[in-house]
């Protein structure tokens, strides 16, 4: 008989017990800058690169926000660590200034904090990520594949990976 899905497999640590994923979320949270969805545009005004790194099938379906770059996670950290062959010079320009967007706002929390390690001073993330974005009724473009294929800013070395 197949195991059933129940609470206790997913509690599987028990009453009191911390759950490792959530002490690895806490912790990076609590060394990077987290940005509301509404100071998301003041953040971009002053320098910030705002990087979504959700799926191409996500930002087809859920669109884009827009003056947003776009990198697939499995790259990020070669586009944006100070000295690397391929950092995008929009990310170059804003001096450690990043705003990482994923769906829902908790992978760009660990990616944020690899950044930091890797030298992005001001590396953050969007809380509550795309959702909280759209939740928040801020601006979204429909996906372009004309516009919104290409990996990074106009400058980036590698546009299409």
């Amino acid at each position: 008989m197949a195991a059933a899905h129940s609470s206790q497999a997913r509690t599987r640590y028990g009453p009191g017990v911390p759950d490792p994923l959530a002490q690895l979320l806490a912790a990076s949270r609590a060394r990077i800058d987290r940005v509301e969805p509404a100071g998301v545009p003041a953040a971009m005004a002053a320098g910030a690169v705002l990087i979504d790194i959700r799926t191409d099938a996500q930002r087809r379906a859920d669109g884009v926000v827009p003056g947003s770059i776009w990198y697939p996670r499995n790259c990020l950290e070669w586009r944006c660590a100070p000295g690397t062959e391929h950092l995008d010079p929009a990310i170059a320009a804003a001096d450690g200034f990043v705003l990482l967007m994923c769906r829902h706002g908790h992978q760009t929390s660990l990616a944020a904090a690899v950044l930091r390690d890797l030298g992005v001073a001001r590396a953050g993330d969007v809380v509550g990520g795309f959702e909280g974005w759209a939740a928040a009724g801020l601006p979204v473009e429909a996906y372009d594949p004309g516009r919104h294929a290409l990996q990074g800013s106009d400058g980036a070395s590698i546009r299409d990976y």
